[in-house]
Parts: C-alpha cells; structure tokens; sequence
C-alpha cells in the first residue's frame, strides 16, 4: 500500500451476510492525478470495491484510506469533496426537473452562495460540454447526455478523486470514445485522480495509467496496460478479452507469421510496426 496514494486499500474484505467474500485481501491505490483501472467482468467485486471506497460500505478486515487516513475519520460532507461517484446508470443519480438544478443540488446542499452555485454550475456544464442543455428537462436528454450530466453535477462539488461506475456501458462507439476523452481531459489536463471501473477494453491502452484486474473477488494482477494484457490466458480466464487492436495483431503473427514484436494495443503502436516492417525492407535494398 502506497501511503501518499490519494485512496488505497490495504488488505480488504467484504462479504454480504453469510455469502462468500465479495472482496478478499485487496490492496489497491490510486496516486494524485492518476487514471486507474478496475478492470473485471461482472459479478468480480469492482463494484463493492468501490462502494468501500466512497464509504457506502464498510470494509470488514483491512482498511480504506484516503490521503493516508483512514476513511472512517472523515465526515460525510468531508467526503463529499474528496471523492465523487458517478453511478453506471445516470437514472440513480439524475432526479432533478431540468439539467441545470440538478447540477445545482450538490453545490447547495454545501451551504454555498448562489453567486458560487453558478459559478460551479457553469463551470461543470462547460467541462462536459453539456451548456447547451442547460433548461433541458431531464427526462428529454438522450442516454450519453445523462451520462455526461451526472458527471457534471458531481463535477460542481470539486473533488479531487472521481470514481466511476462503468460510464461507457450502453453508449455507441462514438459516445464510447467522447466519454474517454473527456475522462481523459479532466485527469490531464485538471490533475484529477481518475478510477474507472469497467470490462470494456478497447480503449483504456489510450488513457489508463494502471490496471488492476479483478476476478472472483480478489486482484489477480496489477500493472500497465501492457503489463496485464500481455497475460492473455489470465485475461480469458476472467472473462474478458484483449483489445481489438491487440487481439489482431496477435492473428498476423500467429496465423500469418507476421514479425510483430511484443503486444501492440493502440492503433498508433500497431501502424508503426507495420510500416516498418513495409518500409524497412526497401531502405536496405541494394542500389
């Protein structure tokens, strides 16, 4: 356990009644500005794990901590600006008539000015891009503009850690990618620390600074995105799969002997060992 991580885990466990562990003997952290993956297929504990760490639930054994403290030593609202959850589905976390009370609830609920509420207000919508939705009632918001909502209205509360609950699931390719990449803005470009919780892999590689992969309630690996992928028969044996990418350049250099070195997982590692392997050749032909 790191203890200068912005949250971590050390050795902790859950269970629900007389059920078998949901966790068992995680340790896991997240440093100051990091992207982190849990990455798991369903029903593998990524969820329980995060309820102990926003402290919806209590770890059973071991502890959660946040800045080096333990988490039980803060008050909820304490809490509230430290770590912000974003639910899977935004029909958990949306109730509000129009998109910009509900972006205001947090804020107010904080005691703030209005002057201040607004100014958060504006800020979150202008992040997610979402400002042109402002008066919108929540039920006429398409499903990815739910999502991005959501995250704006945790957005106001300013906290330095955002944990999210599978915020690509049920998004098309294109709203896929949108939502990376404004994860991948706030966690570059505003320093926050990112958890993002998902069995989606197809673009992680592009932004994750680590991986944990979780199976069966416990973290079978950590690491860098090539670190863990580059394990495939532990990456199939906990349901998921490589990403595509990844997945195609392994059939050229099994089925089509393709001199693919090590595990390219990006679309821009994988161009450019295959123009070298075009172009190579022919810089050291003879005159």
């Amino acid at each position: 356990m790191n203890p200068r991580a912005a949250i971590a885990t050390h050795a902790a466990s859950y269970r629900y009644t007389d059920e078998a562990w949901a966790l068992r003997n995680v340790d896991f952290h997240a440093g100051h500005g990091e992207f982190v993956t849990l990455l798991a297929s369903n029903g593998s504990g990524k969820t329980t794990l995060i309820k102990l760490l926003v402290g919806l639930l209590k770890a059973q054994e071991g502890a959660v901590l946040v800045e080096g403290a333990a988490i039980s030593s803060y008050a909820p609202r304490q809490l509230f600006e430290k770590i912000g959850l974003v639910f899977q589905n935004p029909n958990d976390q949306l109730f509000s008539a129009t998109v910009e009370e509900d972006i205001a609830f947090g804020p107010r609920n904080l005691g703030l000015s209005e002057a201040e509420v607004a100014c958060r207000v504006d800020a979150a919508l202008q992040t997610m891009g979402v400002d042109c939705l402002r008066k919108r009632a929540i039920h006429h918001l398409s499903f990815g503009e739910q999502k991005r909502v959501a995250i704006a209205g945790i957005l106001a509360l300013r906290p330095s850690i955002l944990i999210l609950d599978e915020p690509t699931a049920g998004l098309d390719p294109a709203g896929e990618t949108m939502m990376m990449q404004l994860l991948g803005r706030l966690n570059r470009e505003k320093g926050m620390t990112i958890i993002l919780a998902t069995h989606a892999v197809d673009l992680l590689p592009l932004y994750t600074d680590r991986i944990y992969l979780l199976n069966k309630g416990s973290v079978v690996q950590s690491g860098s995105p090539l670190e863990v992928f580059m394990n495939q028969p532990l990456i199939e044996k906990t349901g998921l799969r490589l990403p595509y990418v990844a997945s195609l350049m392994e059939e050229l250099k099994r089925q089509d002997g393709v001199a693919i070195e090590g595990l390219p997982l990006t679309i821009g590692e994988a161009r450019r060992q295959l123009m070298e392997l075009i172009f190579l050749p022919r810089s050291h032909a003879p005159a």
